[in-house]
């Protein structure tokens, strides 16, 4: 699943007529970048969800036809349902067990080939896996800790973690105590608590390039470093 139900209201006024997953990144909209990704790694069906300017989304995008998966779309209230929420609307188009789940506002060039051999794969009674990389400087102190043993905890308020890149492996299971809230927003960090207090979250650091894209200045600075390197991939 890819999340792109977000407003962007950070991002506007590029956003006032523009979805942000449709904003061009090296010559790419956003999305593309995930939906070539995952049809690479073998991945036949994508769930996007929508909410703004939804019409723009899916006139660009259509049935995915044209990168071999078949796109099925989750239409939002105004406003969206948050992370989770989006989810959660979405269960009955995800596989009843692990399913990948990328926020449609981030560039990385983290190989989504590896969570095909991530801790949830191995271990079953684990509910999600999520992909931390290094603090931005717009979110200095992080999100989440990352034990030795390769779990997930949460971090005190004195703490300095990691932050969530927006990629992970989430089990459908992780979302059945939730089922009541289906249709009511919903963030990931509430589904994710109950199963952090019992260690049931894994995650891996990546020590690579991410960005989120989240205001005009990151897209900029985005896509001058993506341009410049161009050449020489």
């Amino acid at each position: 699943m890819i999340l792109a139900a977000g407003r962007g209201e950070r991002m506007r006024p590029l956003t006032d007529h523009t979805p942000k997953p449709l904003l061009q990144v090296a010559n790419k909209a956003l999305i593309v970048w995930h939906i070539e990704k995952l049809a690479k790694l073998g991945v036949s069906e994508i769930v996007i969800n929508t909410a703004w300017l939804s019409h723009a989304l899916v006139a660009a995008i259509g049935t995915g036809s044209q990168w071999g998966v078949q796109v099925h779309w989750s239409h939002e209230p105004a406003g969206g349902l948050e992370t989770a929420g989006g989810v959660l609307k979405a269960l009955p188009w995800l596989s009843d067990g692990p399913f990948y789940v990328i926020n449609g506002d981030v560039w990385c060039d983290y190989d989504l080939a590896k969570l095909e051999q991530c801790a949830l794969t191995q271990q079953p009674e684990l509910l999600a896996h999520l992909v931390l990389v290094d603090n931005p400087e717009h979110h200095p102190l992080g999100d989440f800790k990352l034990t030795e043993q390769g779990l997930l905890v949460c971090r005190s308020e004195a703490e300095t973690g990691l932050t969530f890149s927006g990629i992970s492996v989430l089990s459908a299971e992780l979302f059945a105590p939730w089922l009541h809230a289906t249709g009511e927003r919903l963030a990931l960090r509430d589904v994710f608590a109950p199963a952090l207090e019992q260690g049931l979250i894994s995650a891996e650091y990546h020590p690579g390039q991410w960005t989120d894209v989240g205001t005009p200045e990151r897209l900029e600075m985005l896509n001058a470093q993506l341009m410049q390197r161009a050449p020489q991939d």
